[in-house]
Order: C-alpha cells, then structure tokens, then sequence
C-alpha cells in the first residue's frame, strides 16, 4: 500500500468519523420500533412522553440538502432506537462556518534540491440538528393540537 493511499483512508475515515448522534436521556426508553413510522412534529402534542434529547450531525460536505436531510435521518434512527415514535424538531442548520477539514501543503530545500507546493482550501461544513425524542400513545393527540409535519402541497 502507498503512502498516498493510507493518507486517503486515513482522511475519509476521519471525515466519516465526524457525523452521528448524541443522546440525553429524559426517561426510560420503550422497545424499538422502525424508523420509518417516527414522525416529525413542530411541537410536543399533549399527552406525549419525552424520552430524550438527541443531537445529530452530518458528514462534511458543502451545504447540500442530502446533508439536511442526513441529519433528520439519523435524529429518526435514534429515537426509534430509544422507542419513540416522534421527534419533535428543534431545528437543523449549518455548524456556524467552521470547517472540521483543513488542509496545507509545505515546501523545503535539501542540498541542491528544491521542492515547494500550492494548496488549495475548500470550503466544507457540517450540518447539524436538535430534537426531542417522543411516544405518542394512541388517541393521545387532541385533534387541535400540533399535528406533524407534512409537506406542503404542489401546486401547478
């Protein structure tokens, strides 16, 4: 193996080492259940028990909504890890700027020989979110209550 290519692993491990979820725990946590019923809400609907308070982050990458949408993904992974069968969406954005990825480049003489190099800086973010990991019993939302989200009709 080449140094070029041990340096490459070594990078885009470190990368995908940068994204994941963090837990604080409110109560105890209910059986799992499949990611794909929880449901994303704006607020807690009544009757609904917190379970926990979740942090997510994405991989690097240059702001894209697949990095959004990452994070809503794994927010839902986790609360139906814990059990839950909503998240309530605090809020998902950028991380501020700051780019977890840097790169630079040197340059020297030995003897007669010289060398020297150009770097290049892109620009890279992570995108994180907060919500609150939630059961909702059966029956429990009042009808006029928060209702989930949903996405907003097409119109042509």
């Amino acid at each position: 193996m080449t140094l070029r290519s041990v340096l490459a692993t070594a990078l885009l491990l470190s990368l995908a080492a940068c994204a994941g979820t963090s837990r604080v725990m409110l109560s105890d946590a209910r059986p799992p259940v499949d990611p794909a019923t929880v449901r994303i809400y704006t607020a807690v609907p009544p009757g609904a028990i917190q379970i926990a308070q979740l942090d997510a982050r994405s991989a690097v990458g240059f702001g894209t909504q697949g990095q959004t949408d990452a994070v809503v993904r794994r927010l839902k992974n986790e609360a139906a890890r814990l059990g839950a069968n909503g998240v309530v969406l605090i809020g998902v954005g950028g991380d501020g700027g700051r780019s977890p990825v840097g790169v630079s480049v040197g340059g020297g003489s030995y003897g007669g020989h010289v060398g020297g190099g150009i770097g290049i800086g892109i620009p890279t973010q992570q995108k994180q979110g907060a919500g609150i990991a939630i059961y909702v019993p059966p029956g429990a939302q009042d009808p006029s209550g928060p209702r989930p989200l949903m996405p907003p009709p097409r119109t042509r």
